[in-house]
């Protein structure tokens, strides 16, 4: 197994758990954020003749629920998002709860690390699966 360097204190394996409700506010403060207006997020009338027979959540959301992840709470304060690949399964509506689970799956060199982040919904279906490359905390500072 490479060594992590300054991450070294990372492990394969180890995982965080983080849930976040998609709510009306989240959704509308997304698209104000942003400048993503599109009438399947913000227009219920659209959404019902859609095929998904509702409004549904921004992908960047999720993504949004990842960064957040690997920046606070794991790998943590200091690690530096890389990429995301990542495929939806599922949309996400307003009122499900997703739940990331981000468990590393791989330790590289120059203080990096490939995490799988999967995210599902409270019925069980996974919405988004995918990998993030980071750097891991440690190396931006000197110390």
């Amino acid at each position: 197994m490479p060594s992590a360097g300054a991450g070294s204190g990372y492990r394969i394996g180890q995982t965080c758990v983080c849930e976040q409700l998609v709510d009306e506010g989240l959704v509308d403060a997304f698209a104000e954020l942003t400048g993503d207006r599109n009438p399947i997020h913000l227009d219920a009338e659209v959404a019902r003749a859609s095929r998904f027979g509702q409004r549904i959540a921004h992908g960047g959301i999720l993504f949004g629920l990842i960064s957040r992840t690997l920046g606070m709470d794991m790998p943590g304060m200091g690690t530096v998002y890389l990429s995301q690949t990542c495929t939806f399964r599922h949309p996400v509506f307003l009122g499900d709860t997703v739940r990331l689970e981000a468990t590393i799956v791989e330790l590289l060199p120059k203080s990096c690390a490939r995490i799988s982040t999967v995210i599902t919904k409270q019925t069980g279906e996974v919405v988004l699966e995918g990998f993030a490359e980071v750097k891991l905390p440690g190396w931006l500072f000197k110390s």
